[in-house]
């Protein structure tokens, strides 16, 4: 119950592996986050918060296991964790954005329930990021964990933040969609350059595993694509048209009203010549 089981069998198998040290891996890193954790938090008893939270994470995380995930570790509210390490998996990228999906679907059903109880409204970010990384026993001589460092996990981390901008709740980088390949349906979302890095990149939404997908996901994919290709070729007339088209159809699309607003904000201002389409992020 401390410890991931995979983690155990990996260390009962070769106890050589107790020690401090860390390997290259391609890995997909994953982080979650409570929207709203602190206000609604400061509301609630102490022995109460405790037990909600318990609940909430014992859902959240079977699904992460489910998926072949390891919990890398808890930071209150927060989950992290990995795919493709300690086992290797080719699907790593695929695993982890399944379970992203599944657990904001797993939300959806218990978040009726807990308002009924007179619990928070509870909304779940989610990062999700592949590429190399170093993962292993990390800490110091007397203590230490497996756990997962670089650039990779870095920008999982900022990704579930950048939700924010887009009202979003599932987010992941361009890695991450190109290994899935077809099998999550995912709009691309944006063109972004978070803080503290100066290359771009491209962030998706995973809608829904691609044999689950419903008419509506497809039509709502097709909807937005239309507009983000009209924001990007400068056309903001066109697109703001388009955008309020598709507002009408997805009244919950929050990201169709932050790029309402950029085209409201460009119709009056153009960008530069040298506009490359890239959203700078100001804060993680």
């Amino acid at each position: 119950m401390y410890l991931s089981p995979v983690v155990i069998e990996s260390l009962v198998e070769d106890p050589s592996k107790l020690k401090l040290g860390g390997e290259r891996r391609q890995i997909t890193a994953f982080f979650s986050d409570l929207a709203g954790f602190t206000s609604f938090s400061e509301r609630m008893e102490p022995q109460e918060l405790v037990t909600f939270l318990n609940v909430y994470l014992t859902e959240m995380t079977e699904i992460i296991l489910s998926e072949g995930g390891t919990i890398d570790k808890y930071e209150g509210d927060a989950i992290i964790a990995m795919f493709g390490a300690p086992l290797r998996q080719d699907d790593h990228a695929y695993r982890a954005c399944r379970a992203a999906v599944r657990c904001q679907n797993r939300l959806d059903e218990l978040r009726p329930i807990w308002i009924k109880e007179g619990l928070p409204e509870c909304r779940m970010r989610i990062g999700v990021n592949s590429g190399d990384a170093v993962v292993g026993n990390m800490g110091s001589t007397q203590r230490f964990d497996y756990t997962m460092m670089g650039d990779t996990v870095n920008l999982a981390a900022r990704l579930e933040g950048t939700n924010k901008v887009y009202g979003t709740y599932n987010m992941c980088g361009q890695i991450t969609h190109k290994l899935c390949g077809d099998k999550i349906l995912m709009r691309e979302l944006d063109s972004v350059r978070v803080k503290g890095k100066s290359q771009p990149v491209r962030v998706f939404e995973p809608l829904a595993d691609l044999e689950e997908a419903t008419a509506e996901h497809r039509a709502y994919k097709e909807s937005w694509e239309q507009c983000l290709t009209l924001y990007r070729g400068q056309r903001f007339n066109e697109a703001h048209a388009a955008l309020d088209a598709h507002l009408k159809k997805f009244r919950f699309d929050s990201a169709a009203k932050e790029f309402l607003d950029r085209c409201s904000a460009f119709e009056q201002f153009p960008p530069p010549s040298d506009w490359d389409g890239v959203y700078g992020m100001k804060t993680k």
